[in-house]
């Protein structure tokens, strides 16, 4: 397997724009007209180009659907299963009014806000890698190219998408990190779960024996669970996981209750569950639910009446792990040292488009792309690593049957 040259000063140029273009998670619209658009002048046909429905089944307001490009064999096998190449469009929040600014062999930020890197280096990995390839005439296999929406708040593009919306995929490589050699080949399972937890207001200075505390109900449940080692880093009998809340506010985000006089009548609490082991982040996720369920009989009003709790959680993503031995693990290593590195095999404790992937029955791994810092206003870009992943990426496509 040998490796190929690109013209990373294309690639960059291309990183550059994307970085500079609006798109945080839900509202991808600008940025997927920008990719089109670059697609288009690599010479990418119109007709190979086309989104998905995605966004009419994701629970929350997404401007638009996953990106997904279709391009032709060249040599032998010109038809077949193909080369799946993905990657997310969104930033996080944090990325909006983001200016980029090429410093040496990094891209830094002159706003006070996140850079983007996640994911716009994926973004522009996989159009160079289209520019490459149609350039130079490589011998590839079938390539497919997806583009994912809302990846940063809840995996939800890749979630959604029908993988028969994709074809015959053999394998897929996702550019999505720091260091182009480490190939991700396993990742953590969530879930996430919103407790609404209603209390009964009264005068706190005059009759708080009339109230029923929503905030009291919260702190015994938080302690259940806190004197049972189900917070935070989780070990129970060899299992391993972790758990957090994150928000504690009322039914509209803001500060639970409203003045110190009053019993608080309301509490909404967000937190979630992850493990390896699918069946240790049900468990954990239990253990709340269990905890509230509990709590809410421990606080009455004067005439012995009880709040109410309402306990709902969803599946965020799968956990996964391929084997070592995986025909999509051997062909990233091969490429891996082709261009001069090692592979390094990683299994990651955050969730990845590739859960879903996996899920759908498309092996997948993840490689870095030069992202540093990210979700934080210190966010750069190493370019070495942006510029291997670009090379990785031709090498992993132009190289080998299938």
């Amino acid at each position: 397997m040998a490796s190929t040259v690109v013209d990373t000063n294309a690639a960059i140029a291309r990183l550059m724009r994307f970085l500079a273009t609006p798109g945080v998670t839900g509202q991808e619209a600008a940025i997927a007209k920008v990719i089109t658009e670059s697609l288009r002048e690599v010479g990418v046909p119109a007709k190979a180009i086309r989104f998905d429905d995605a966004n009419s089944r994701i629970p929350v307001p997404t401007e638009t659907g996953n990106l997904i490009v279709t391009l032709p064999g060249v040599g032998e096998p010109k038809s077949g299963p193909s080369l799946l190449f993905m990657t997310h469009m969104d930033t996080v929040p944090l990325c909006a009014g983001a200016q980029p600014r090429l410093a040496g062999k990094k891209i830094v930020n002159d706003a006070t806000t996140a850079l983007g890197g996640d994911n716009r280096t994926g973004c522009a990995v996989l159009v160079t890698l289209a520019a490459e390839l149609i350039q130079h005439k490589l011998p590839h296999p079938p390539i497919t190219l997806l583009f994912t929406v809302r990846e940063e708040s809840g995996l939800f593009g890749a979630k959604h998408l029908h993988p028969s919306d994709l074809g015959k995929v053999a394998m897929a490589f996702n550019f999505d990190g720091r260091v182009a050699s480490d190939v991700t080949i396993g990742a953590v399972g969530a879930d996430r779960w919103e407790v609404e937890i209603t209390g009964k207001a009264s005068h706190a200075g005059v009759h708080p024996e009339r109230g029923i505390s929503a905030t009291l109900i919260f702190a015994l449940a938080l302690a259940e669970v806190h004197a049972g080692g189900w917070f935070g880093k989780v070990v129970q009998d060899g299992r391993e996981g972790t758990s957090n809340i994150g928000s504690v506010g009322n039914a509209h985000g803001q500060s639970a209750g409203e003045a110190t006089n009053v019993v608080t009548d309301f509490v909404h609490v967000r937190g979630e569950s992850r493990s390896h082991d699918a069946k240790f982040v049900r468990a954990i996720t239990a253990a709340y639910k269990n905890a509230f369920t509990h709590a809410v009989t421990q606080v009455v009003d004067a005439d012995g009446k009880k709040g109410k709790v309402k306990f709902t959680s969803r599946q965020d993503y799968h956990p996964f792990r391929l084997k070592d031995s995986a025909p999509v693990v051997a062909r990233a290593a091969e490429a891996i040292r082709a261009i001069g590195r090692e592979p390094t095999l990683k299994v990651t404790n955050g969730g990845l488009d590739a859960n879903w992937m996996v899920k759908h029955g498309i092996p997948t791994v993840t490689f870095g792309a030069g992202q540093n810092e990210i979700h934080t206003i210190k966010e750069w870009v190493d370019l070495i690593e942006f510029e291997a992943a670009c090379q990785l990426a031709v090498t992993v496509a132009s190289t080998g049957s299938l």
